[in-house]
């Protein structure tokens, strides 16, 4: 089997040895992403509204002020800080790899450029995780142009990185390059190690130097043994050894881009199948009817895109096709819900208002330019309904707690205790048809019966009894007939001052 690495091993040789452009320029066939109209509108909205050609750079938000939530990077915030330009640079490749076209190809090197210029040592920085970015975004940028000096910067970076590794939770690369040791204040991740893991075996492919290859098989080994809980990957490790669990997409798709790496170097069928099985894992447990869920704002906003990034190598390097569908739902879900002015937002299944009352972040945005690139098209744009069962540990729910130790739950939990006043669950449910739709709600109720409120957008407020049941390990259902507009619906579940007792809410599915 011809794998997409091996192949590369030859090209890097054929470049290292002066023929740069030999088998490297040339991005491989990538389908559009619904329509072309689409996908170019997210692209060309993208730059349009963050970059500055003046500075080379992406700003942060739409507005182009900065802002105390997030007033990180050149010139006090106002522009993007340091890994979210290399994921904004992604995404410019994700373009180029899709269009093949003359301007997303000068701006791969624009953006770099930019960044070289705002960070002049790129070792100005106490993370390893946001160096490893551009690592990574280097030497694929390498692998797009065939130009020497990404390679450079991608072994001088790696390089630097790689000295974090040592012993400590026996292995791994130090999520940070300061207070190394000290499990109080550092830590050991797969956001550090997973990209790592792709960029040394890319590395390994350009150069042919066995030293990528044996760090690789050495973190990945490392990865698999602690991280991996049959698809279900943790997040770090730190203290005196304890780990710590959140279930963020970028963890399933960077531990599944270092499987499918080990899988390319050895053709060995155990590492597809974790990254199978880890890919598998978010797209069961971490989705709202089938779109990857809101993950929150600041950094989280970027998270989707790193998984579907490495969805869409699977599928184009392992034959992974069972997945085409996966990237095309989402894709269309992004497309549908972007603001007035073309920019999308955190949350894939409901409307992004406009850049001209809600100024949107950057890194949003550019996660929906990434999988509108990524996706394959199905020549519609209609509604995307799903298969309309949204966990309500996925949705938004500010104020609301979640576990999972009580048994018989569906997912990956459950709102649990819920008994706050003012506190909410919002579904944002995506109906073709306009009318009225039954909700089926899926709770626990071992206090007793539960009251709550329901209603959809600004309408009426509907009170609903949730029945007692004899366990917290005992669930019981109740429907709601409402009526929905075709098109997103923010369906509110809310508890009020009159409310009463807890209620654990597992799920609602909506009839369609």
């Amino acid at each position: 089997m011809q794998h997409r690495l091996v192949g590369l091993l030859v090209a890097g040789a054929l470049a290292t040895a002066g023929l740069t452009g030999a088998g490297l320029a040339t991005a491989p066939d990538r389908a559009s992403a619904l329509t072309t109209t689409q996908a170019t509108d997210a692209y060309d909205a993208f730059v349009d509204t963050y970059w500055d050609p003046d500075a080379k750079y992406f700003t942060t938000w739409s507005d182009h002020q900065v802002h105390a939530e997030h007033a990180v990077g050149p010139q006090g915030g106002a522009y993007t800080d340091y890994w979210w330009e290399a994921q904004a640079w992604e995404a410019v490749m994700d373009r180029y790899e899709r269009a093949h076209d003359a301007a997303s190809r000068q701006m791969i090197d624009d953006v770099f450029d930019g960044w070289r210029a705002a960070y002049p040592d790129f070792r100005e920085n106490d993370w390893n995780d946001d160096m490893g970015w551009w690592a990574r975004g280097s030497i694929r940028a390498y692998e797009l142009t065939g130009e020497a000096r990404y390679l450079t910067e991608a072994q001088d970076i790696f390089a630097y990185i790689a000295q974090y590794e040592d012993t400590t939770y026996g292995g791994g690369i130090w999520w940070k390059n300061v207070d190394v040791g000290d499990g109080t204040r550092n830590e050991k991740n797969v956001a550090t190690n997973g990209t790592a893991v792709w960029t040394a075996l890319r590395l390994y492919a350009a150069t042919g130097d066995t030293t990528y290859r044996d760090t690789a098989e050495r973190l990945y080994a490392w990865l698999q043994t602690n991280f991996d809980r049959d698809g279900h990957i943790r997040d770090h490790v730190s203290g005196t050894g304890q780990f710590t669990d959140y279930d963020w997409t970028y963890n399933q798709g960077q531990f599944a881009g270092a499987a499918l790496q080990m899988y390319l170097l050895t053709d060995d069928q155990q590492y597809l199948d974790r990254a199978t099985r880890a890919t598998d894992w978010a797209v069961d447990n971490l989705t709202v009817a089938g779109t990857f869920l809101n993950e929150g704002t600041s950094d989280t906003e970027g998270f989707k895109a790193i998984l579907t990034r490495d969805i869409r190598a699977l599928i184009d390097d392992a034959g992974q096709t069972q997945y085409e569908a996966v990237l095309t739902r989402n894709a269309s879900q992004a497309a549908n819900h972007v603001s007035p002015e073309g920019i999308g937002g955190a949350d894939w299944t409901a409307p992004t208002p406009s850049v001209t009352t809600t100024p949107q972040l950057s890194l949003g945005a550019a996660a929906t330019v990434a999988i509108t690139q990524q996706a394959v098209p199905d020549g519609s744009t209609a509604v995307v309904e799903g298969d309309g069962v949204y966990q309500a540990e996925n949705v938004d729910h500010p104020g609301i707690s979640t576990e999972s130790s009580n048994t018989g739950a569906t997912g990956r939990g459950y709102l649990a205790g819920w008994n706050t006043a003012g506190t909410a669950a919002t579904f944002h449910v995506n109906v073709a048809t306009a009318g009225t739709h039954t909700l089926t709600f899926r709770s626990a109720a071992a206090a007793g019966t539960a009251v709550r409120s329901v209603r959809v957008g600004n309408g009426p407020t509907t009170t609903v009894s949730f029945p007692g049941t004899s366990s917290w390990s005992q669930w019981t259902t109740t429907t709601v007939t409402v009526d929905l507009a075709a098109g997103s619906n923010a369906v509110v579940v809310s508890a009020g001052s009159g409310n009463a007792n807890y209620l654990n809410l597992d799920a609602m599915s909506v009839s369609h």
